[in-house]
């Protein structure tokens, strides 16, 4: 019984194929090209590749990928790889491919990806964050990714900062048009700009930039605990390997919560950057051995 999945990042592409107990029976990368009918034509030739080293046809496959179809129109939209918004991607890969496709948003997938075998395993409401070169929230709901009603459930990192200060205020310009996204803040490439240094680097230091990075990013999740109250919070991404995160956001969430108790933990993913296509190849049941 095996499923496909392909993590379509802003870098690299990565194709896999799991079988029934979410082992790897397959795993190939390559980089993802700047041109949209290239990326296309990159996700072929990785899921034959993917088939050939598993030794199973896809019949269907999962991707996870930035931004999101419209319900609307089809159509792609706030997806920080640019040249994939206002292109019907998931039916152009289903074209190419030449079989059915499910495409979610990468937060999304890992998301799904940790709460069926990872740190969220056991949990009831998943909220997994991707804090890399780009911000978003996925949440999982019983085993299951959340959509919503406008397909968008999630999409965190394109909310403001909350209760900023008044030297945060407006805050910087961020690529979806809007000032002052929490990508703009608790990015990897927004932390050390503020550290004014590689992100690594500051964070080994645990200086003033990290203590903000916790504040700012403390006061972004508590307001995820005020509205959705999740049974847990589960960190991927670039950032969250910085190990001083798990023993300080808690008490930076806790001051903005609007409870007197707060004790919902904090957690990092299990699988690291293999969640990505991980969560994508959760999309679809397993396919039966031909």
């Amino acid at each position: 019984m095996i499923r496909f999945g392909v993590d379509f990042g802003g870098t690299k592409i990565e194709a896999a194929a799991l079988d029934a107990e979410g082992r790897f029976q397959a795993r190939v990368r390559g980089p993802s090209p700047p041109d949209y009918d290239a990326g296309l034509e990159a996700v072929r030739e990785l899921i034959a590749e993917a088939e050939r080293q598993a030794g199973a046809k896809a019949a269907r496959v999962g991707i996870g990928g930035p931004g999101s179809p419209s319900p609307a129109s089809g159509l792609m939209r706030n997806a920080n790889s640019t040249q994939l918004n206002a292109r019907p991607f998931p039916a152009d890969l289903e074209r190419v491919l030449g079989r059915p496709v499910r495409y979610a948003n990468d937060a999304n997938c890992l998301a799904l990806s940790e709460a069926t075998d990872g740190a969220g395993a056991g949990f009831g409401v998943v909220f997994a964050v991707i804090l890399g070169t780009g911000v978003g929230g996925g949440i999982a709901v019983n085993g299951r990714p959340l959509l919503g009603r406008n397909a968008v459930a999630g999409e965190w990192g394109h909310t403001p900062l909350p209760w900023p200060a008044a030297e945060e205020w407006p805050g910087p310009a961020c690529w979806c048009g809007r000032r002052g996204c929490l990508e703009q803040w608790v990015s990897g490439p927004a932390f050390a700009r503020d550290a004014g240094k590689a992100a690594e680097a500051a964070a080994a230091e645990d200086g003033p930039a990290l203590a903000r990075y916790v504040d700012r990013l403390g006061r972004g999740l508590a307001v995820i605990v005020d509205i959705l109250d999740p049974d847990v919070i589960v960190l991927g991404g670039g950032m969250s390997n910085v190990d001083a995160l798990y023993d300080r956001l808690p008490a930076g969430i806790a001051p903005h919560v609007f409870s007197e108790a707060f004790d919902t933990p904090v957690l990092k993913a299990r699988h690291g950057d293999s969640s990505g296509v991980r969560g994508a190849a959760w999309l679809w049941p397993p396919e039966p051995p031909p």
